[in-house]
């Protein structure tokens, strides 16, 4: 059985690769906050069909890398492309139509509804004083079942739990109905179990719906069981990217992170299982 969930695993990433075409591109970016550079020459795709994963120590530029995939960071250097086209050249209601952000920490109004939440996603099809129509009901329906949120729907957000609220958080960007999806951290406080969830909920977006998914995840061991592909930040650049199995090594780890791990294999489905050394 064990080997089963490995094959399973491994049949997985074969059909996201198989359906893998570049959605966006980051051409050789820099990005500098007034003398300090951040990231240098950072060159990656997020493909169609896979879950790219950029992981890396604290502060190493993962979320200004998501500011600059989403166009509200712009780079000193090199650009970002969405279907060929340069993000922060775009209308900010054009790009919200292809790309959906899911950021952290982001305090919701806590007296709307979840319904009124998701709907929120709709604004770049309406205008700030549009009126919503049947097809903006329909997306924001289809996003909440999506996300097993449709229970919800009349519930205020303030009630609501973290792990709740993450998954609101996911359908009013898929409510946007764009098929590149940026996520930040996505499971940071929430509980195993909604972890699990919401990471689930991701990869299966990627690999039945088609999306360009790109998530910056501070935890490797979800990095090396939700993602087709890794990308290691390490000194403000990319040392490393690949499949989990290429890039989750000691090799690649130990000096990025300034400590000794170990990788064995996953007893359970064969994914690399990253252990840190206190010394």
């Amino acid at each position: 059985m064990i080997r089963n969930h490995a094959l399973e695993n491994n049949a997985d990433r074969l059909h996201a690769r198989a359906n893998a075409a570049p959605l966006l591109s980051i051409d050789d970016v820099t990005i500098r906050y007034e003398a300090r550079t951040v990231l240098r020459h950072i060159s990656l795709d997020a493909n169609a069909g896979q879950v790219l994963a950029v992981i890396g120590p604290n502060g190493v530029g993962k979320s200004t890398l998501i500011h600059a995939c989403s166009g509200t960071l712009r780079p000193a250097q090199g650009r970002v492309t969405i279907g060929g086209q340069d993000v922060h050249r775009l209308r900010v209601e054009d790009r919200a139509k292809l790309i959906a952000v899911v950021s952290q920490a982001v305090r919701l109004p806590e007296s709307f509804s979840v319904f009124e939440t998701v709907l929120m996603g709709r604004t770049p099809y309406l205008g700030w004083l549009g009126r919503e129509g049947e097809t903006d009901r329909l997306a924001v329906q289809a996003a909440l079942e999506r996300t097993s949120t449709l229970e919800l729907a009349e519930r205020p957000i303030g009630e609501l739990s973290g792990g709740e609220q993450q998954r609101v958080l996911i359908a009013r960007a898929l409510a946007q109905s764009a098929h590149t999806l940026l996520l930040d951290e996505p499971t940071a406080h929430l509980d195993l179990k909604h972890q699990a969830s919401v990471l689930s909920l991701v990869r299966d977006l990627a690999h039945a719906e088609n999306y360009a998914v790109l998530i910056a995840l501070h935890d490797l061991n979800l990095a090396a069981q939700h993602a087709d592909r890794v990308a290691l930040l390490s000194n403000g650049a990319v040392a490393a990217i690949g499949t989990p199995e290429e890039v989750l090594t000691e090799e690649h780890l130990s000096p990025a992170y300034g400590l000794r791990i170990t990788v064995y294999e996953h007893p359970a489905h064969g994914a690399p299982l990253v252990h840190a050394e206190n010394s």
